[in-house]
């Protein structure tokens, strides 16, 4: 009987451990992008954190740039508006946007793309390359959201430059992912 009484008390709290639905600033991401039993949020810190300590971590490996560029696009809003993160430096938010920023123009994503068009393209372009389907992944690449031509926007993907900003602000968040109070959700 007492654990029927604890099961609404355990529902709040694992609803607010997970994300927040898709807004404006931060897309949807559908589970299990970073990992099956993994958080997303959790998950895209930790990606984002390796793929952007070193160009070697993703050298020749557009599939994990591609999610690191994903977990960029996620974590600037998911950092900012999810009260999970209340805790979290508010400059780390601010420099994983701009490291966006710098991204998108590196990888030639037009500016004023809506975050949720760039995380379905470069999904649907990491399945593709997951699968394969390299004439499916170029058609991705060659919609209107890339000002570059598809092969050099892989090119670019295969061979992933340096980023400080991505670098500083991806590690910081890793630094602090732990909530307040020191316990992960």
């Amino acid at each position: 009987m007492r654990a029927l009484t604890l099961l609404p008390t355990l529902a709040v709290v694992l609803a607010a451990c997970g994300t927040m639905p898709a807004s404006r600033n931060t897309p949807y991401l559908p589970p299990g992008v970073y990992g099956v039993y993994e958080d997303n949020a959790i998950g895209a810190i930790n990606q984002s954190a390796w793929a952007f300590a070193s160009p070697a971590n993703t050298r020749g490996n557009p599939i994990d740039a591609a999610k690191a560029v994903v977990a960029l696009e996620y974590l600037s809003g998911e950092l900012r508006e999810n009260p999970r993160w209340f805790g979290m430096d508010s400059s780390i938010p601010l420099h994983m946007a701009a490291a966006r920023d710098e991204l998108r123009q590196t990888l030639g994503i037009r500016t004023g793309t809506p975050s949720q068009l760039v995380v379905n393209t470069l999904l649907a372009l990491n399945l593709d390359l997951q699968t394969g389907n390299q004439p499916a992944a170029i058609t991705v690449l060659g919609g209107p959201i890339f000002t570059l031509p598809p092969e050099q926007t892989l090119h670019i993907l295969s061979n992933l430059p340096y980023n400080q900003q991505a670098n500083l602000a991806t590690s910081r968040a890793e630094d602090e992912e732990l909530p307040v109070g020191g316990a992960r959700s």
